[in-house]
């Protein structure tokens, strides 16, 4: 593969972590900002997954009470199912 030189501004403190990231790794900087636009790319312009006709049936079946967040109701659930409450 044909690799072209790039060159990026940013703040030195955020080139001073990519390059911790990047030894972290036991890779390049360029390396790292390459895996990082590939995935990206893979994950932006991806379809979302195709539910099926038992998952559509399913959706919106349950109201949750208005004013709690899901993360919430499901701790106050798993606390009184294993009575750590």
């Amino acid at each position: 593969m044909s690799m072209t030189k790039l060159t990026l501004n940013a703040e030195s403190a955020l080139i001073g972590e990519a390059k911790k990231l990047a030894a972290a790794r036991n890779t390049s900087v360029s390396a790292l900002f390459t895996r990082l636009v590939a995935t990206m790319g893979r994950t932006e312009y991806a379809k979302p997954p195709i539910m099926g006709p038992m998952t559509l049936k399913a959706t919106g079946l349950l109201r949750l009470p208005a004013g709690h967040a899901s993360k919430e109701i499901i701790a106050v659930a798993l606390s009184e199912k294993y009575g750590l409450g």
